[in-house]
């Protein structure tokens, strides 16, 4: 067996991989599917000396290979990972990469809704505690990038996806979190079962002395965290005898034996149910970095929303405008929906995942007047709300036409809401560009 590693896809997270092992001194080989990548261009980027290939990669091109580094895009099960496993070839990612070089301390948040506020604004609470954080991972930031600039009075606050945990074996966390667990991706992971079990991976090297963060009243979540070996920090929108919870308009933070109330809930700057869940993970991650709750209040009360998560947007002619282009799955555009207080107007659909919308639809409760269709997903949408009983459904070419659709249906004291229940792929580069592109169209409405 050889000595080099071949990193696979060069994408955010491939590059920042590259970087890093390069400067390990390891021997290393460049790949991306796409056969007009610019090679030359990435090596004076990342300022390394590396082999590159691009196009179809052959059983010929891992013969001296040690190691497949996948960048999180790729299936650790596509043919080129199985490949690989065939010639004996470890199966690595950048997430497992990045840990391994790490220095400091580290918790990490994963599932399917939530994480990218949560990993926020946990590290806006460790910012406050210790100064030197670094937030990373799937929020936008890479893993690698940082990993060498970690120290060992570092803390990392780390959000991980189930495409980052199919491919970790060492990676452990001193606090992870499971945040909840519906169904998404299943394009990718065959299953509901297999997106689970991949979830809870991230709970998987921790030890009896460590903390796992679980939703308690997400209840096949809480069945499933029976069997994993960390301590259980359960929290809840309901009393618990012990953990984190909300009562009484508050969130109260329980040892077993004192009850200490954190924050009142008209003190949270962030709209919805699923916002003080995610502030209770918040809080319970952050009391077991040994965060005090005095510290933890105020970075909550801080806290602003995340870009594209329930994002308020502008008001054009009384019509008020929420980006939600992160809600990229059922579960996350029926929070952003439950969020609305005044009669919506919907802009949704994109690529297919495989989702049913049936419960989603059922969910609108009178809140959404009208939807507006955009991308892959429009007719199987417009489909299955026609069963539900839902009528007032309006199909556009594209964003820029869907919301000055959304203008003419919404009148005053309304909102728009961009949630698409969908991923941007297709369309947009990412739901980052489908978000930004929104408020784009949104603000250049006339104001009169």
């Amino acid at each position: 067996m050889g000595k080099k590693t071949l990193v696979y896809g060069m994408g955010v997270s491939g590059k920042g991989v590259a970087k890093l092992l390069a400067a390990q001194n390891k021997e290393l080989v460049l790949y991306d599917k796409k056969e007009d990548y610019d090679m030359e261009a990435l090596k004076k980027e990342l300022e390394i000396e590396a082999e590159c290939l691009t196009g179809e990669l052959k059983k010929e091109d891992l013969t001296d290979v040690e190691c497949v580094v996948l960048s999180p895009g790729v299936s650790a099960f596509c043919d080129d990972a199985n490949m690989a496993r065939q010639l004996g070839i470890h199966i690595s990612g950048e997430v497992e990469e990045a840990y391994k070089a790490a220095k400091g301390r580290l918790c990490a948040i994963t599932g399917t809704n939530g994480k990218t506020t949560t990993t926020a604004l946990t590290g806006e609470i460790m910012k406050a505690a210790y100064g030197d954080v670094f937030v990373v991972g799937n929020i936008g930031n890479s893993y690698a990038k940082e990993a060498l600039n970690t120290k060992e009075t570092s803390v990392t606050v780390a959000e991980i996806s189930s495409f980052q945990l199919e491919t970790t074996s060492e990676f452990h966390p001193e606090v992870s979190a499971v945040l909840n667990l519906t169904p998404d991706h299943l394009d990718r992971h065959g299953t509901f079962e297999n997106y689970c079990l991949c979830k809870m991976r991230i709970a998987l090297e921790q030890s009896s002395n460590e903390v796992c963060v679980i939703n308690y009243d997400d209840e096949y979540l809480r069945s499933l965290a029976r069997d994993i070996t960390p301590k259980k920090l359960y929290f809840s929108m309901k009393p618990l005898n012990e953990g984190v919870y909300f009562k009484e308009g508050a969130i109260f933070y329980n040892d077993g034996k004192t009850e200490v109330k954190v924050i009142d809930r008209d003190e949270i700057n962030l709209v919805g149910d699923h916002n003080v869940e995610n502030v209770m993970a918040a809080v319970g991650i952050s009391i077991n970095m040994g965060v005090s709750t005095d510290i933890i209040a105020q970075a909550v009360k801080d806290f602003r929303a995340v870009e594209h998560r329930i994002e308020y947007t502008c008001e054009k002619r009384g019509v008020k405008y929420y980006n939600d282009s992160k809600g990229t799955n059922t579960d996350a555009a029926a929070k952003a929906v439950s969020a609305m207080t005044a009669p919506t107007v919907l802009i949704a659909g994109g690529y297919d995942k495989g989702a049913d919308f049936t419960d989603w639809i059922n969910g609108f409760n009178g809140i959404i007047k009208a939807m507006v269709l955009i991308g892959q997903t429009a007719g199987k949408i417009k489909e299955t709300a026609l069963k539900c009983g839902f009528t007032e459904i309006y199909m556009a070419r594209d964003l820029k036409e869907a919301v000055d659709m959304c203008a003419s249906l919404a009148k005053p004291g309304e909102n728009v809401l961009l949630s698409p229940a969908c991923a941007s792929w297709g369309q947009f580069k990412n739901y980052e560009e489908r978000g930004r592109m929104f408020k784009e169209f949104a603000r250049a409405l006339p104001e009169e």
